[in-house]
């Protein structure tokens, strides 16, 4: 990245130094393309693995959120994992959207949809959100992401986050149990040094 850009940069001004790596999401062997000015582009970190390895498959069907996708290693494992389902691959960074949507593409994936925020229709609620927030770009500024998105979730569907333990993830648990009475926040798993926290938007009565 140039001296100016981070993964949550909106353009990132950085050669884009485009390259092929080999991953494995969703039970296969895939090449992705990814590149300079965004998050992870040499490997799928640590925390979207932890996340990937302890989330229930994703519903069939309905819609779909990757909150802050990327490159899109967990839009292309929702996708492949629910080819009848449409997966919103959402983020403010441009480079991250053409990726995924390359990706998407590359792989003959068809279930994808890379858009900027303000680009996801508003009537649209979703059966599941799978997320590895963006905890750099500071507490107001995730605290109002999850204000945001949350409350998209459909009745009786759950979030999926994960938050290194360092970064404030039993913080921001308790934060969303004060914030969102009618949400229940779990501790789901705990590995190496990230947990995953399910967000359960209760069924309303």
């Amino acid at each position: 990245m140039s001296s100016g850009d981070h993964y949550f940069s909106a353009s990132p001004g950085s050669d884009p130094k485009l390259r092929p790596i080999d991953v494995r999401l969703a039970g296969r062997d895939l090449t992705v393309t990814t590149g300079a000015g965004v998050f992870s582009p040499d490997h799928v970190d640590t925390g979207t693995a932890v996340l990937l390895a302890n989330t229930p498959p994703p519903p069939p069907g309905g819609h779909l959120l990757d909150l802050g996708c990327g490159w899109g290693p967990i839009s292309l494992s929702l996708a492949l994992g629910s080819p009848h389902a449409t997966v919103w691959a959402v983020d403010v960074n441009e480079r991250a959207l053409e990726l995924v949507a390359r990706n998407a593409a590359d792989l003959g994936i068809t279930n994808v949809n890379a858009v900027r925020p303000e680009d996801v229709p508003a009537d649209i609620a979703f059966m599941t959100i799978w997320s590895n927030p963006p905890i750099r770009v500071g507490k107001n500024e995730l605290h109002g992401l999850l204000q945001t998105w949350l409350p998209r979730l459909e009745a009786g569907s759950d979030a999926w986050l994960v938050i290194a333990r360092n970064l404030g993830s039993d913080s921001l648990q308790r934060w969303l149990d004060s914030t969102l009475p009618a949400y229940g926040t779990t501790r789901a798993a705990t590995s190496k040094g990230f947990r995953v926290l399910r967000v359960r938007r209760h069924a309303e009565q």
